[in-house]
């Protein structure tokens, strides 16, 4: 098992009762721990670091394993060069 695998399976899965990873703003905001202010705000075109999300209707909703990955991302990043 490597490190990255690991490390997702950490995170709670919520959502997944439905069988379809589905979550909403405020599962996500649950699994990164963060405001459901600041999910909303990560879901703008504007923002730099946008999560991975879709609309249905008026519904903001995203699928786990696209929140998994930006969030894998996220604690990889680009480190600037010294």
């Amino acid at each position: 098992m490597n490190s990255k695998s690991s490390i997702c399976e950490t995170i709670p899965t919520l959502g997944m009762a439905a069988g379809g990873g589905i979550l909403t703003v405020e599962e996500v905001a649950e699994v990164l721990k963060l405001p459901v202010s600041w999910v909303y705000e990560h879901t703008r075109t504007s923002s730099a670091n946008r999560i991975p999300a879709f609309k249905l209707g008026k519904y903001w909703r995203f699928r786990e394993s696209d929140v998994l990955a930006w969030l894998e991302c996220q604690r990889v990043g680009v480190r600037p060069s010294a």
